[in-house]
Protein backbone atom coordinates (compact mmCIF):
# COMPACT_ATOMS: atom_id res chain seq x y z
CA UNK A 1 0.00 0.00 0.00
CA UNK A 2 1.52 3.38 -1.01
CA UNK A 3 -0.35 6.49 0.45
CA UNK A 4 -0.29 9.58 2.75
CA UNK A 5 -1.86 10.03 6.06
CA UNK A 6 -1.26 12.85 8.96
CA UNK A 7 -0.85 11.80 12.25
CA UNK A 8 -1.99 14.39 15.51
CA UNK A 9 0.58 14.34 17.94
CA UNK A 10 -1.83 14.05 21.59
CA UNK A 11 0.76 13.50 24.61
CA UNK A 12 0.98 17.01 25.46
CA UNK A 13 -2.71 17.67 25.79
CA UNK A 14 -4.72 14.01 25.85
CA UNK A 15 -2.00 12.14 27.46
CA UNK A 16 -1.15 14.78 30.45
CA UNK A 17 -4.80 15.69 31.05
CA UNK A 18 -5.04 12.34 33.09
CA UNK A 19 -1.68 12.47 34.66
CA UNK A 20 -2.45 12.72 38.17
CA UNK A 21 1.19 15.79 39.10
CA UNK A 22 1.88 18.69 36.98
CA UNK A 23 4.19 18.49 34.33
CA UNK A 24 6.63 21.04 34.35
CA UNK A 25 5.99 24.32 31.78
CA UNK A 26 9.39 24.15 30.60
CA UNK A 27 9.28 20.36 30.02
CA UNK A 28 5.77 20.22 27.89
CA UNK A 29 7.37 22.99 25.60
CA UNK A 30 10.66 20.85 24.83
CA UNK A 31 8.55 18.11 24.24
CA UNK A 32 6.37 20.26 21.42
CA UNK A 33 9.77 21.07 20.00
CA UNK A 34 10.74 17.47 19.76
CA UNK A 35 7.39 16.35 18.56
CA UNK A 36 7.60 19.41 15.40
CA UNK A 37 11.24 17.96 15.04
CA UNK A 38 10.66 14.82 14.14
CA UNK A 39 8.07 15.44 11.43
CA UNK A 40 4.47 16.15 13.42
CA UNK A 41 2.93 18.52 11.60
CA UNK A 42 -0.51 18.72 13.75
CA UNK A 43 0.58 18.80 17.06
CA UNK A 44 -1.96 18.68 20.13
CA UNK A 45 -0.48 21.28 22.37
CA UNK A 46 -2.84 22.36 25.38
CA UNK A 47 -6.30 22.94 26.31
CA UNK A 48 -8.27 26.60 27.22
CA UNK A 49 -9.81 24.17 30.44
CA UNK A 50 -10.69 25.73 33.97
CA UNK A 51 -7.39 24.74 35.76
CA UNK A 52 -10.06 23.71 38.35
CA UNK A 53 -11.37 21.14 36.80
CA UNK A 54 -7.94 20.43 34.83
CA UNK A 55 -5.52 21.45 36.41
CA UNK A 56 -2.59 20.27 33.90
CA UNK A 57 -3.15 23.30 31.69
CA UNK A 58 -3.35 26.30 33.67
CA UNK A 59 -0.13 27.03 31.87
CA UNK A 60 -1.77 27.25 28.14
CA UNK A 61 -1.08 30.81 27.68
CA UNK A 62 2.78 30.07 28.87
CA UNK A 63 2.86 27.03 26.72
CA UNK A 64 1.67 28.77 23.42
CA UNK A 65 4.10 31.67 23.96
CA UNK A 66 6.89 29.08 24.57
CA UNK A 67 6.81 27.11 21.07
CA UNK A 68 8.45 27.84 18.08
CA UNK A 69 5.24 28.67 16.00
CA UNK A 70 6.95 27.89 12.45
CA UNK A 71 5.44 27.09 9.28
CA UNK A 72 3.60 23.87 8.22
CA UNK A 73 2.77 23.20 11.97
CA UNK A 74 -0.02 23.65 13.24
CA UNK A 75 -0.40 23.21 17.08
CA UNK A 76 -4.32 22.76 18.37
CA UNK A 77 -5.66 23.77 21.78
CA UNK A 78 -9.25 22.20 22.86
CA UNK A 79 -11.74 24.77 23.90
CA UNK A 80 -14.63 23.16 25.78
CA UNK A 81 -16.92 26.27 26.12
CA UNK A 82 -16.67 30.19 24.71
CA UNK A 83 -14.47 31.33 27.48
CA UNK A 84 -11.74 28.84 26.06
CA UNK A 85 -11.99 30.72 22.60
CA UNK A 86 -12.12 34.02 24.23
CA UNK A 87 -8.85 33.07 26.00
CA UNK A 88 -7.69 31.52 22.54
CA UNK A 89 -8.24 35.61 20.82
CA UNK A 90 -6.71 36.94 23.79
CA UNK A 91 -3.83 35.18 22.74
CA UNK A 92 -3.56 35.36 18.86
CA UNK A 93 -3.69 39.36 19.82
CA UNK A 94 -0.55 38.76 21.67
CA UNK A 95 1.08 36.75 19.07
CA UNK A 96 1.22 33.59 20.69
CA UNK A 97 -1.83 31.63 19.37
CA UNK A 98 -2.60 28.27 18.32
CA UNK A 99 -3.42 27.90 14.78
CA UNK A 100 -5.90 24.92 15.88
CA UNK A 101 -9.00 24.69 17.67
CA UNK A 102 -10.74 22.15 19.21
CA UNK A 103 -14.50 22.07 19.72
CA UNK A 104 -15.76 19.82 22.39
CA UNK A 105 -19.45 17.75 21.97
CA UNK A 106 -20.00 14.02 23.36
CA UNK A 107 -22.33 11.83 21.61
CA UNK A 108 -23.83 10.61 24.38
CA UNK A 109 -26.42 13.15 27.39
CA UNK A 110 -24.64 11.57 30.29
CA UNK A 111 -21.01 12.13 29.14
CA UNK A 112 -21.82 15.48 27.98
CA UNK A 113 -22.59 16.25 31.81
CA UNK A 114 -19.77 14.41 33.36
CA UNK A 115 -17.21 15.38 31.18
CA UNK A 116 -18.66 19.09 30.34
CA UNK A 117 -21.30 19.73 32.96
CA UNK A 118 -23.75 20.72 30.92
CA UNK A 119 -26.74 18.66 28.62
CA UNK A 120 -25.83 18.14 24.76
CA UNK A 121 -28.61 20.89 23.64
CA UNK A 122 -26.70 23.83 25.55
CA UNK A 123 -23.32 22.36 24.25
CA UNK A 124 -24.24 22.68 21.05
CA UNK A 125 -25.38 26.57 21.84
CA UNK A 126 -22.02 26.84 23.04
CA UNK A 127 -20.38 25.27 19.89
CA UNK A 128 -22.33 28.24 18.12
CA UNK A 129 -21.17 30.61 20.18
CA UNK A 130 -17.27 29.45 19.91
CA UNK A 131 -17.28 29.00 16.27
CA UNK A 132 -19.02 33.01 16.03
CA UNK A 133 -16.10 34.11 18.82
CA UNK A 134 -12.98 32.49 16.31
CA UNK A 135 -14.43 34.30 13.56
CA UNK A 136 -12.55 32.50 10.84
CA UNK A 137 -9.08 33.03 12.72
CA UNK A 138 -8.14 29.62 13.41
CA UNK A 139 -8.59 25.83 11.71
CA UNK A 140 -11.85 24.63 13.61
CA UNK A 141 -11.96 20.86 14.85
CA UNK A 142 -14.95 19.71 15.65
CA UNK A 143 -15.30 16.58 17.92
CA UNK A 144 -17.42 14.17 18.67
CA UNK A 145 -16.65 11.88 21.48
CA UNK A 146 -17.83 8.68 22.42
CA UNK A 147 -18.58 8.23 18.95
CA UNK A 148 -18.49 4.80 19.56
CA UNK A 149 -20.25 3.46 22.96
CA UNK A 150 -20.60 5.56 26.01
CA UNK A 151 -19.81 4.55 29.26
CA UNK A 152 -22.53 5.44 31.10
CA UNK A 153 -25.23 4.51 28.38
CA UNK A 154 -23.55 1.88 26.31
CA UNK A 155 -24.30 1.42 22.55
CA UNK A 156 -24.22 5.04 20.67
CA UNK A 157 -26.27 5.00 17.70
CA UNK A 158 -24.40 5.89 14.92
CA UNK A 159 -26.88 7.74 12.91
CA UNK A 160 -26.43 10.72 15.91
CA UNK A 161 -22.86 10.30 15.53
CA UNK A 162 -23.69 11.25 11.71
CA UNK A 163 -26.03 14.02 12.34
CA UNK A 164 -23.45 15.69 15.16
CA UNK A 165 -20.92 15.44 12.44
CA UNK A 166 -23.40 16.72 9.70
CA UNK A 167 -23.94 19.71 12.26
CA UNK A 168 -20.19 20.52 12.95
CA UNK A 169 -19.75 20.64 8.80
CA UNK A 170 -22.88 23.17 8.63
CA UNK A 171 -20.57 25.40 10.94
CA UNK A 172 -17.80 25.38 8.63
CA UNK A 173 -15.62 23.23 10.96
CA UNK A 174 -12.79 22.16 8.72
CA UNK A 175 -12.05 18.52 9.75
CA UNK A 176 -14.26 16.61 12.47
CA UNK A 177 -12.71 14.14 14.71
CA UNK A 178 -14.40 10.38 15.81
CA UNK A 179 -13.56 9.78 19.83
CA UNK A 180 -13.33 6.33 20.99
CA UNK A 181 -13.25 7.70 24.28
CA UNK A 182 -12.81 4.03 26.27
CA UNK A 183 -11.97 1.82 23.47
CA UNK A 184 -14.86 0.13 22.76
CA UNK A 185 -15.05 0.33 19.40
CA UNK A 186 -14.62 -2.54 16.26
CA UNK A 187 -12.67 -2.71 13.18
CA UNK A 188 -16.29 -3.49 11.72
CA UNK A 189 -18.01 -0.73 13.31
CA UNK A 190 -15.50 1.54 12.28
CA UNK A 191 -15.26 0.76 8.65
CA UNK A 192 -18.97 1.22 8.89
CA UNK A 193 -19.17 4.76 10.27
CA UNK A 194 -15.99 6.24 8.34
CA UNK A 195 -17.67 4.72 5.24
CA UNK A 196 -20.75 6.29 5.76
CA UNK A 197 -18.95 9.39 6.26
CA UNK A 198 -17.33 9.53 3.40
CA UNK A 199 -20.33 9.56 1.47
CA UNK A 200 -22.12 11.92 3.23
CA UNK A 201 -19.63 14.68 3.11
CA UNK A 202 -16.65 13.80 0.75
CA UNK A 203 -14.01 16.27 1.06
CA UNK A 204 -14.21 16.49 4.85
CA UNK A 205 -11.50 15.14 6.71
CA UNK A 206 -13.09 12.99 9.38
CA UNK A 207 -9.99 12.17 12.07
CA UNK A 208 -9.99 8.94 13.93
CA UNK A 209 -9.30 9.44 18.16
CA UNK A 210 -8.97 5.81 19.17
CA UNK A 211 -7.84 4.56 23.14
CA UNK A 212 -6.43 1.27 22.97
CA UNK A 213 -8.66 0.59 26.61
CA UNK A 214 -9.15 -2.89 25.22
CA UNK A 215 -6.37 -3.70 23.18
CA UNK A 216 -7.92 -2.56 19.84
CA UNK A 217 -6.73 0.88 18.54
CA UNK A 218 -4.06 -0.35 16.12
CA UNK A 219 -6.62 -2.51 15.02
CA UNK A 220 -9.25 -0.03 14.63
CA UNK A 221 -6.97 2.45 13.09
CA UNK A 222 -6.10 -0.26 9.89
CA UNK A 223 -9.82 -0.37 9.97
CA UNK A 224 -10.20 3.32 9.21
CA UNK A 225 -7.64 3.43 7.18
CA UNK A 226 -9.25 0.87 4.58
CA UNK A 227 -12.27 2.71 4.81
CA UNK A 228 -10.67 5.88 3.36
CA UNK A 229 -9.41 7.76 6.47
CA UNK A 230 -5.91 9.79 6.59
CA UNK A 231 -6.15 11.67 9.61
CA UNK A 232 -5.36 9.75 12.97
CA UNK A 233 -4.98 11.08 16.28
CA UNK A 234 -2.18 9.39 18.62
CA UNK A 235 -0.17 10.01 21.70
CA UNK A 236 3.41 9.06 22.59
CA UNK A 237 3.59 5.81 25.09
CA UNK A 238 0.21 5.35 24.88
CA UNK A 239 -0.80 7.75 27.56
CA UNK A 240 -4.16 9.55 28.13
CA UNK A 241 -7.74 9.43 29.13
CA UNK A 242 -10.17 11.26 30.76
CA UNK A 243 -8.98 14.50 32.94
CA UNK A 244 -7.81 12.95 36.27
CA UNK A 245 -10.34 14.75 38.13
CA UNK A 246 -13.08 13.61 36.43
CA UNK A 247 -13.32 10.04 36.71
CA UNK A 248 -14.87 7.29 34.01
CA UNK A 249 -13.33 3.82 32.06
CA UNK A 250 -11.27 1.87 33.80
CA UNK A 251 -7.85 -0.13 32.94
CA UNK A 252 -4.90 1.58 30.76
CA UNK A 253 -7.12 4.19 28.71
CA UNK A 254 -4.63 6.12 26.61
CA UNK A 255 -4.85 6.76 23.13
CA UNK A 256 -3.63 4.21 20.48
CA UNK A 257 0.61 4.68 20.67
CA UNK A 258 2.30 6.81 18.39
CA UNK A 259 5.48 4.81 18.06
CA UNK A 260 3.35 1.81 17.36
CA UNK A 261 0.80 3.22 14.51
CA UNK A 262 3.92 5.00 12.98
CA UNK A 263 6.18 1.93 12.46
CA UNK A 264 2.96 -0.33 11.52
CA UNK A 265 1.98 2.62 8.68
CA UNK A 266 5.54 2.42 7.46
CA UNK A 267 5.95 -1.17 7.32
CA UNK A 268 2.72 -0.88 5.05
CA UNK A 269 3.61 1.71 2.83
CA UNK A 270 1.78 4.19 4.61
CA UNK A 271 3.71 7.51 4.45
CA UNK A 272 3.65 9.35 7.69
CA UNK A 273 6.13 12.19 7.06
CA UNK A 274 7.39 11.09 10.59
CA UNK A 275 11.45 10.60 10.94
CA UNK A 276 11.75 7.43 13.16
CA UNK A 277 14.87 8.03 14.82
CA UNK A 278 13.45 10.83 16.20
CA UNK A 279 10.45 9.31 17.05
CA UNK A 280 12.52 7.25 18.92
CA UNK A 281 14.14 10.16 20.42
CA UNK A 282 10.79 11.71 21.60
CA UNK A 283 9.16 7.99 22.94
CA UNK A 284 12.41 8.28 25.63
CA UNK A 285 11.60 11.99 26.21
CA UNK A 286 7.84 11.60 27.24
CA UNK A 287 9.20 8.22 28.94
CA UNK A 288 11.93 10.56 31.27
CA UNK A 289 9.46 13.57 31.51
CA UNK A 290 7.14 11.44 33.29
CA UNK A 291 9.50 9.00 35.06
CA UNK A 292 8.49 5.69 34.11
CA UNK A 293 8.37 3.63 31.21
CA UNK A 294 5.56 4.02 28.77
CA UNK A 295 3.11 1.79 26.97
CA UNK A 296 4.65 1.64 23.19
CA UNK A 297 5.30 -2.60 22.20
CA UNK A 298 8.13 -0.77 19.45
CA UNK A 299 9.75 1.21 22.14
CA UNK A 300 10.55 -2.21 23.57
CA UNK A 301 11.02 -3.97 20.44
CA UNK A 302 13.03 -1.77 18.39
CA UNK A 303 11.63 1.33 15.46
CA UNK A 304 13.50 -0.38 12.58
CA UNK A 305 12.63 -3.81 11.46
CA UNK A 306 15.65 -6.40 11.39
CA UNK A 307 15.31 -9.16 8.53
CA UNK A 308 13.72 -12.18 9.42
Amino acid sequence: MTDTVTICECFARDGLQHEPTFVPTETKIALLETFADAGFRRIEATSYSHPKWVPAFADASEVLAGVTHRPGVAFKATCPNPRGVERAMSDLDRGIGAEELSLLVSASESHTQKNLRTTRAQQWERVEEMVALADGHFRLVGVVSVAFGCPFEGRIDPGRVAEDVARFADLGADAVTLGDTTGVATPAAVATLFNRLDRAHPGLAVISHFHNTRGTAVANAVAALEAGCRHFDSALGGVGGHPSKIGYGAGLTGNVCTEDLVCLFDAMGVDTGIDLDALAAASRACEEALGRPLHSMVARAGFRRSAA
